[in-house]
């Protein structure tokens, strides 16, 4: 399976609380920072798992599943965790006992160490006078953070019944699109596990019936009540599960480990963590997060004497790194991964001891992910022209670059969006020109079957297949305005299935409307546009736009409640892929990051005028939505050409692009400059951003209405960047105001709701509610205010 990008906004996938939100806050840097490495990655995010590469959207998953369920407390969204355990403090040694440091190379495979853990002394150091400077502007932000949560304690009144009565709509179509919605499940042979309302369950699979059921893990009985179960490993074995837990307002997970035989006890608790998978039935790899950095790799054994050990460390603070246990089980992959560039090393899982072995050192400009079949490594890589994606293959033995062979290549101006292997299948999910389609590669008869998705499809989640000798594959497909639709496509017969036990409602009155719009150089800009097929008038209809356009994700295109709202309430919905996300490939976001990113601005602002052209609603009743990194295009659209929208919601903004990138200390400055370039060091770099990012270019003009949701507890976007956008505009508005008088003139509303619950990436289900019906809440006063 395929990764999805770790930047400013998505962990797993969905990042952004908000439904509203879109583009990635799945979707991997300050978007949603979904781990530079995960398996088959094909892009830079987020994810939110991410160059972290982005563009895919899920990350191979052997013996695992990304736990989602559809009850009222979850929402859709993928299930997180949180451990208030603190950890012992743990000092790495030599074999002296001495405590070790050493210089090393980026991507240093270490020689085996031993953990010892002991209580640490707490030294006590001298208290030392702050800077008056730093205490200044400590106490200015606490000002400014109490002004403005009293300002919205005043404020939200105005919009207090309308957002009852959105909220009460939207539990009533999740009821209605939710209710036949299973746990994923996941098969290991005569077992099936799953989970529900926070426990984890085993049962036979020919008997899931409530009374032969087992509970495994329950977080409530462990100390995790507030916590989310995010991902889930199964030992080869089945006598060792783990289970990563998080809560909503943290980015870090902690990993429970239980010995499930004879019965379900608690081995072990491992905070901070990121990805973890068994290599053999009682050794576990996994890496650790700081500050939103992955970047050592341990392992730890549960035989008769425990014991853990440092295996890798990465030194370049721009490359993020995970693991990954390829499909059938022969190798785990430790993956280090910038925005650009990437490097594998396999740890034979038949011989975990020993020290893992690298595919091909690192090159400028390469990235590539792994997988194995039948003594062969299957490289998913950039390498070569063109620089897209292609599938190519090298013997085990020798895995150097000189020895890669081209085994696919996809068709020009085709996004591969993932990949799944199987014993004797690959099954590869594409885009081209807005379709989505299925090309099922076999081994057996060399063959390549290409199957044409439903056209009203518009993303897909692919469901876990641990075995890879499964002969079906199983998938979802979705559109914002579709629930999702189980289809299945068999090996044995060779066609796809559309699964009949699964009673979806048929949206039937919604139009799909596939546009492209012509920027600025003449480039065509697709645009995905959805309507009541019953709407009269369109030109007086409001009309909702989407933009993300970062670090090569795609626009979050799979089904929320409240999009099927707008539409059944006559809205007009668009959504805008345009340069620097991924809908179009590699090169698509290449040519809007960094020196490029103009050109995604441009591409909006023609996005914008041809629907308005073409007769979808008008500037008066247009607004824009934006999450994470998505804001920079957002925000510059409103200093550059504000009379084309009405009003703008953003989620967890990125507004201070050039002041954010001079600051190194910050967790995602150095790995981002891939994506923005690096203004310290290049002078012509620093302009460009100047010219572009939304905080520098705010001047006293006529602006739109702005409702902004931020979060106290962000780490991927500093707040104080969010209040001083929020003061300077508000003051650019009202020195507009004062300096023209003429008649009709109106000064925008700029609101701003700081959340204490709730982080970059997730939110609980009630939060979500909360905050997109606010977001539609303020939406329809203002376009609809005359």
């Amino acid at each position: 399976m395929l990764a999805a990008g770790r930047t400013r906004g998505s962990w797993e996938g969905s990042c952004s609380p908000a439904i509203l939100a879109e583009g990635s806050v799945a979707e991997g840097g300050r978007a949603g920072r979904a781990g530079a490495a995960t398996k088959f990655q094909v892009d830079s995010q987020e994810m939110k798992i991410w160059p972290s590469c982005i563009g895919l959207q899920n990350c191979f998953q052997a013996l695992s599943f990304s736990v989602k369920y559809y009850s009222k407390h979850n929402h859709l969204q993928t299930i997180y965790l949180y451990s208030q355990i603190k950890p012992k403090k743990c000092h790495i040694l030599e074999c002296s006992g001495n405590a070790c440091s050493s210089t090393m190379p980026p991507g240093s495979i270490l020689q085996w160490r031993f953990f010892s853990c002991k209580q640490e002394v707490t030294k006590v150091s001298r208290k030392r006078k702050k800077n008056p400077a730093v205490v200044t502007s400590e106490l200015l932000y606490k000002d400014l953070l109490r002004s403005e949560q009293e300002n919205w304690n005043e404020i939200s009144a105005r919009y207090k019944s309308m957002t009852k009565r959105i909220k009460q709509k939207l539990e009533g179509l999740h009821n209605k699109y939710t209710f036949n919605l299973s746990s994923p499940r996941i098969r290991f042979g005569e077992n099936v596990y799953f989970e529900e309302n926070g426990c984890i369950f085993l049962s036979k699979a020919d008997d899931v019936d409530e009374a032969n059921v087992n509970i495994l893990f329950r977080t409530e009985d462990t100390g995790f009540s507030d916590a989310r179960i995010q991902r889930i490993r199964i030992s080869p074995d089945q006598r060792y599960m783990a289970a990563s837990l998080k809560s909503e307002n943290s980015e870090e997970a902690t990993c429970v480990i239980m010995k499930l035989d004879p019965f379900p006890v608690m081995e072990e608790v491992i905070p901070n963590i990121f990805s973890f998978e068994w290599a053999a039935r009682d050794v576990l790899f996994y890496t650790s997060q700081k500050n939103l950095k992955c970047q050592e790799v341990f392992m730890t054994t549960f035989a008769n004497e425990k014991h853990t050990k440092l295996v890798y460390t990465e030194q370049d603070a721009r490359f993020f790194v995970d693991i990954y246990c390829t499909k059938d089980r022969r190798f785990l992959t430790i993956n280090s991964n910038s925005k650009t560039t990437s490097e594998v090393w396999l740890v034979d899982c038949s011989h975990p001891f020993k020290s893992p072995v690298l595919v091909q050192a690192r090159t400028k400009g390469v990235i590539y992910h792994i997988e194995h079949r039948n003594d062969e490594l299957y490289i998913l890589t950039t390498y070569g022209e063109p620089a897209e994606y292609k599938l190519m293959k090298a013997p085990v033995a020798s895995s150097g670059i000189e020895n890669w062979q081209l085994f696919y290549t996809l068709e020009e101006k085709t996004k591969l969006i993932d990949l799944e292997m199987f014993s004797n299948h690959c099954i590869m999910f594409l885009q081209h020109t807005g379709h989505l389609y299925l090309n099922v590669i076999s081994f057996v008869s060399h063959s390549v079957q290409s199957i044409k998705l439903p056209m009203w499809a518009c993303a897909f989640e692919l469901e876990s297949h641990p075995e890879h000798t499964t002969s079906t594959c199983y998938f979802q497909l979705t559109s914002p305005v579709h629930p999702p639709k189980r289809f299945a496509y068999s090996f044995k017969e060779n066609n796809l299935i559309e699964q009949a036990e699964q009673e979806v409602p048929i949206i039937k009155n919604c139009h799909t409307a596939r546009l492209l719009a012509k920027s600025k150089d003449e480039t065509l800009v697709p645009i995905t546009v959805f309507h009541n097929i019953n709407s009269k008038e369109l030109h007086r209809k409001p009309l909702l736009v989407h933009v993300y356009g970062a670090y090569g994700i795609d626009l979050n295109m799979s089904f929320k409640e409240e999009k099927l709202m707008l539409i059944e309430e006559g809205w007009i919905l668009a959504y805008c892929h345009v340069r620097g996300g991924g809908e179009l490939g590699l090169n698509w976001h290449k040519d809007g990051c960094q020196h490029n990113k103009l050109k995604g601005l441009h591409d909006l602002k023609a996005c914008i005028m041809l629907l308005h052209e073409l007769g979808f609603s008008q500037p008066k009743y247009t607004a824009l939505a934006a999450a994470s990194a998505g804001g920079v295009l957002a925000g510059a659209l409103c200093n550059t050409d504000p009379e084309l929208i009405r009003a703008v919601v953003l989620q967890a903004p990125f507004l201070d692009v050039l002041n954010t990138m001079m600051k190194t200390h910050l967790p995602l400055t150095m790995e981002e400059q891939e994506e923005w370039g690096n203004p310290l060091a290049d002078e012509e770099c620093m302009k460009y951003i100047k010219s572009y990012c939304p905080y520098q270019n705010i001047k006293p003009q006529h602006y739109p209405s702005v409702f902004i949701t931020a979060y106290e507890n962000d780490q991927r976007i500093p707040l104080t960047g969010v209040l001083r956008y929020v003061q300077k505009l508000r003051k650019a508005a009202r020195d507009h105001a004062s300096r023209t008088e003429r008649k009709g003139n109106w000064i925008p509303n700029i609101i701003l709701d700081i959340r204490a619950n709730g982080s970059h990436c997730d939110s609980s289900w009630e939060d979500s509610l909360n905050e997109v019906a606010r977001h539609l809440a303020f939406l329809n006063k203002e376009l609809y205010k005359e």
